[in-house]
């Protein structure tokens, strides 16, 4: 077997087709949740739980105690679950192998391997493949969130307009727990069939339909300073909901858009929402930022960048406070 997505890992669960051995592995620690929490609350029901469910954390254990517990035969049942989280902490976790190459049939062994992946060149990542299931977790890049957002609504039964999707994308990153978190949010208030708008998410999650990331793009683009740095004194009286680093951070994504886009020998807007990763309905906007923003003055605005996610940290900065700090910056990139 190859190592598999959460998607067919979820599938099959859902099918009641179980496997001896789960590794849970990779940087994106939500599905990897997401899978071991079904197996947990579904493979046994509350009164076989009593005897035949066990949790084990890797910090604390080690792999002679995860062998034990699972070579246990299920009391009254016809799987017992051990869920071994935390398992990247587990120091001789490699000793599972003998385990894995001939695991009880009863046992449903579940090893969470967050933050990172495993090395597929191991044995033990081949026992696995041979015996269970290997899922690979990988994160979700920033240009793809818009993306990942639309279809988690569509699949809980919600819409959403592309500029909405946007608006959330910029703000919470790409930390699905934390967009999960957030969106759980738009659940408790909305039926399901609903549409979310730039008005409801301001409502229900209190990221400023005029005042965000997405705005002050949209402001950099046109050079509308009034416009800027209205939404750089709001970013300062609300740190919390808009912390300089992830501010930093969407600004350098955006100015690189127009880097490549200065590249692009065909300019159609198809084209350039492919090479860039982005929703067509944004190229016009990385356009006009373009003829605004040459190659010159694109590079002192990524030297800039640099010189204040240094300040930022505290480096050659004793004093002045973020929000002065972006206005700085704001004035740099306009001026």
């Amino acid at each position: 077997m190859s190592i598999v997505g959460w998607e067919e890992v979820f599938r099959n669960l859902k099918n009641k087709k179980y496997h001896p051995v789960y590794l849970l592995m990779g940087e994106e620690p939500f599905y990897i949740d997401v899978i071991s929490k079904y197996i947990e609350d579904t493979v046994l029901n509350e009164e076989e739980k009593e005897f035949n469910f066990s949790v084990l954390y890797g910090r604390e254990t080690d792999a002679t105690s995860v062998v034990s517990t699972a070579k246990r035969f299920p009391m009254l049942s016809e799987h017992q679950v051990l869920i071994v989280k935390e398992a990247q902490n587990l120091k001789d976790i490699e000793r599972l192998e003998s385990y894995v190459k001939n695991p009880l049939d009863s046992t449903i062994l579940v090893i969470c391997y967050k933050y990172k992946s495993f090395d597929k060149r191991k044995t033990f990542v081949k026992a696995v493949m041979q015996k269970g299931v290997v899922m690979e977790s990988k994160k979700v890049y920033d240009n793809k969130m818009p993306g990942w957002i639309l279809e988690y609504l569509k699949r809980h039964g919600y819409k959403i307009d592309p500029r909405s999707t946007q608006l959330l994308a910029d703000h919470m990153g790409n930390d699905l727990s934390k967009v999960v978190n957030e969106l759980k949010k738009l659940f408790i208030s909305l039926p399901k069939g609903s549409s979310i708008t730039t008005d409801i998410i301001e409502k229900n999650i209190g990221i400023s339909k005029d005042f965000n990331i997405f705005e002050l793009q949209d402001a950099l683009t046109t050079k509308n300073s009034l416009k800027a740095f209205q939404i750089v004194k709001y970013f300062s009286e609300n740190p919390k909901s808009n912390p300089l680093v992830v501010t930093l951070s969407v600004l350098n994504s955006f100015f690189t858009k127009i880097l490549i886009y200065h590249s692009i020998s065909d300019k159609t807007p198809g084209n350039v929402a492919s090479k860039l990763g982005m929703p067509p309905f944004l190229v016009q906007g990385i356009q006009k930022a373009a003829q605004n923003y040459r190659l010159e003055k694109l590079y002192g605005i990524f030297a800039c960048l640099r010189e204040y996610d240094v300040r930022s940290k505290g480096v050659n900065n004793q004093s002045t406070s973020h929000g002065d700090l972006l206005k700085e910056l704001v004035y740099k990139i306009i001026n």
